[in-house]
C-alpha cells in the first residue's frame, strides 16, 4: 500500500509468496521466503506563488546540467514534479533571483520575494541536537545567539507512536517542536537571514495540516506562507529572505509542527 503522494522505488510493490501446510507451526501454515523490501519515496516537486506583476523562469539542474525550465506568469501558484536526477533549482527574473540545492524531499519556496539571500552567503544548520542529552528540554533562549519561544526539543523516539517526530528527523537524533501546539517563535533584535527549515506534521491524525509561517523585519511583515504539512516526510520550506528579525509558527488546527535542520544566515 504505497501512500498518497509517494512512490515504490524499486518497481516491486506487488509480489506474490507461495504459502504451504506446515503441521505444528504457530498458524498451521508457512510461506516459502520473505517478500523482498520495498523502498518507499516521497514524490518530490517545488511549488510556490509568484506576486502580481511579476514574471521569471524556473529551472531545474541536474549535476550542472538544464532538464528543464518553466515560465513563471505573475500572481499565480506553481507546482512542478521534480526528476530522480534534480538536484538544483534556480530562478531567474523579475528581482527574484535565488538558488535552492534540493534535499530528498518536496521543496516550498512560498511567496517569491525580491533581494532573496545569495547562493554564497555563509549559512548555519540547526538540528537542535546540541541542547541536551536527556529527552526533552525547552529551547533556551540565547541558543544559538537566538530567541525562542514555545519549542521544545526531543529525541524522535522519545514520544511513543508519533510518526512525525521520526518521520521528521532528517539529521541527528532530536527534533523541535512547537509545544502543544501553540503558536512558537524565535528571532533576535539584530537581522539575520532565514533560509529554510524542514517542517513536518507531529500526528498521522493531522496528515494534511497547515502550517502559517510569519517572518518581520521590525515592526514590518515581511512574508506569510502557508505550508501542507505530513507525518510520513518532511517539507523543504525555503523563503530564502534576506534580513528577518523575528519568525513565528503555528498550525491551523493546534497539532504539533515538527522542525529540523534550520538553516540561517546568522
Amino acid at each position: 500500500s504505497v501512500p498518497p503522494g509517494w512512490r515504490a522505488s524499486g518497481a516491486n510493490e506487488n509480489q506474490s509468496v507461495r504459502v504451504t501446510d506446515a503441521p505444528g507451526s504457530l498458524v498451521g501454515l508457512a510461506g516459502e521466503g520473505l517478500p523482498r523490501p520495498v523502498g518507499l519515496t516521497p514524490a518530490r516537486m517545488v511549488s510556490g506563488r509568484t506576486p502580481a506583476a511579476a514574471t521569471a523562469t524556473l529551472s531545474v539542474m541536474g549535476k550542472g546540467q538544464l532538464l528543464e525550465s518553466h515560465p513563471l506568469g505573475a500572481a499565480t501558484t506553481f507546482g512542478f514534479p521534480l526528476a530522480a536526477e534534480a538536484d538544483q533549482v534556480a530562478i531567474a527574473g523579475g528581482g527574484f533571483d535565488r538558488r535552492l540545492a534540493l534535499s530528498a524531499y518536496p521543496a516550498d519556496l512560498g511567496l517569491l520575494a525580491s533581494g532573496a539571500l545569495q547562493p554564497d552567503a555563509a549559512l548555519s544548520t540547526i538540528g537542535f541536537d546540541d541542547i541536551t542529552t536527556r529527552g526533552l528540554s525547552k529551547i533556551p533562549s540565547g541558543y544559538a545567539g537566538l530567541d525562542w519561544y514555545n519549542l521544545n526539543a526531543m529525541s524522535r523516539d522519545h514520544t511513543r507512536n508519533s510518526e512525525g517526530y521520526v518521520n521528521g528527523n532528517v539529521s541527528g537524533a532530536y527534533i523541535a517542536y512547537t509545544s502543544s501546539g501553540h503558536p512558537a517563535e524565535f528571532g533576535r533584535a539584530a537581522p539575520f537571514g532565514f533560509h529554510s527549515v524542514m517542517l513536518s506534521a507531529a500526528w498521522l491524525r493531522s496528515e494534511g495540516e497547515s502550517a502559517l509561517v510569519e517572518s518581520w523585519l521590525g515592526d514590518e511583515l515581511i512574508a506569510r506562507d502557508e505550508v501542507t504539512l505530513s507525518a510520513l516526510a518532511p517539507v523543504q520550506y525555503a523563503p530564502m529572505l534576506k534580513a528577518v528579525t523575528r519568525v513565528r509558527l503555528s498550525t491551523k488546527h493546534h497539532w504539533q509542527m515538527v522542525l529540523d535542520d534550520l538553516v540561517l544566515a546568522l
